[in-house]
């Protein structure tokens, strides 16, 4: 797009050759990063390793955790998103409800053993909020597995001049009063900065599900990731750039010719059922799911290593700021006058 804006002052090149760059955006670490986890690090990698984000091995050394001491502290964060859910489902119904299906929807009957995903952003149409409740029955049947439950916390905001993605959101709404799934789908009011701290620490996995290639980045899988939470999403934003293969899954891109939502649902659908529901649910004697904390740490390694603003602004300042104020000419300069 930036590209295309710009054309004119390279009006001999097509928009694909225009020379304007791009750097991936980053979240903050020390504000996203949840303290039992920085205290985590401070124990096994040293309490010095904040000086030391920039070098590799620091994030290399995430990888040596004890699984047990990382599982028990995503423990300790998902139970304080479950006391806030309950908590404050309680002071609505004293205050505000005036229906039962209300404090089931504000996410009551959660189960803080199950498999929880979580979903928050802005509900812009393209973000595909909804596209799991493409196939009700199948979703309910996820659900609602006696020994492999699934369930899943959403949240978020509609700009309010933005009436489809506020009609995604009411839909949403009615899914979670819905009985058909159990009290497993929870929607989160008043969706802001505190909430977003305690989903992204919190729940088991990240979901994201842009429609290829509308995504500008992502961020709260990156916030999500730092956590150790592994992230479920579409090739496109952030994940285009930072999946391994070993930090979560990747719904494939669709064909031009193939209804990219029908498809993107049955992938998604298919990694849930296949790969990510069975790699949670599978635990050692000591009831640890070693594999997905193997996801939990490459997640966490992967993001501290690309994905901080620290990392965002020092690409800036080498691409495009120190350069500048230098008087560095670039190549593709336009020509003046």
């Amino acid at each position: 797009v930036s590209r295309e804006l710009w054309g004119d002052l390279w009006s001999e090149r097509p928009a694909e050759d225009v020379p304007i760059g791009a750097v991936t955006n980053g979240v903050h670490l020390a504000t996203w990063m949840a303290n039992p986890v920085m205290r985590l690090f401070d124990n096994h990698l040293g309490d010095d390793w904040s000086r030391r984000l920039d070098d590799p091995e620091t994030w290399d050394a995430v990888l040596g955790l004890e699984g047990g001491e990382l599982w028990r502290t995503h423990e300790e964060l998902k139970a304080v998103l479950f006391r806030f859910i309950r908590e404050e489902a309680r002071q609505r119904w004293t205050t505000t409800y005036t229906e039962a299906a209300q404090v089931v929807a504000a996410g009551t009957l959660l189960d803080p053993n199950a498999f929880t995903i979580g979903f928050a952003r802005r509900f812009a149409t393209y973000k595909r909020a909804n596209l799991l409740f493409r196939d009700t029955d199948r979703l309910r049947a996820m659900f609602t597995d006696a020994r492999r439950p699934v369930q899943l916390i959403v949240a978020g905001k509609a700009h309010p001049e933005d009436n489809p993605g506020k009609e995604v959101l009411r839909s949403l709404y009615h899914f979670a009063r819905d009985p058909m799934f159990a009290g497993r789908v929870a929607f989160l009011d008043n969706y802001d900065m505190h909430v977003g701290h305690l989903l992204t620490q919190g729940v088991d996995l990240w979901m994201n599900l842009p429609r290829v290639p509308l995504e500008a980045s992502g961020t709260s899988g990156m916030k999500a990731a730092l956590n150790g939470v592994p992230q479920v999403s579409t090739l496109d934003g952030w994940w285009e750039e930072g999946y391994t293969g070993r930090n979560g899954w990747a719904i494939p891109k669709a064909q031009p010719h193939e209804d990219a939502d029908a498809v993107d649902a049955e992938r998604l659908f298919g990694l849930l059922e296949e790969e990510i529901v069975p790699m949670y649910y599978a635990r050692d004697d000591h009831g640890i799911p070693r594999a997905w904390v193997q996801r939990m740490k490459e997640s966490i390694r992967i993001a501290g290593r690309r994905f901080t603003t620290r990392r965002m602004l020092q690409d800036y300042t080498r691409q495009y700021y120190a350069p500048i104020l230098r008087g560095d000419p670039f190549a593709d300069d336009p020509p003046l006058g």
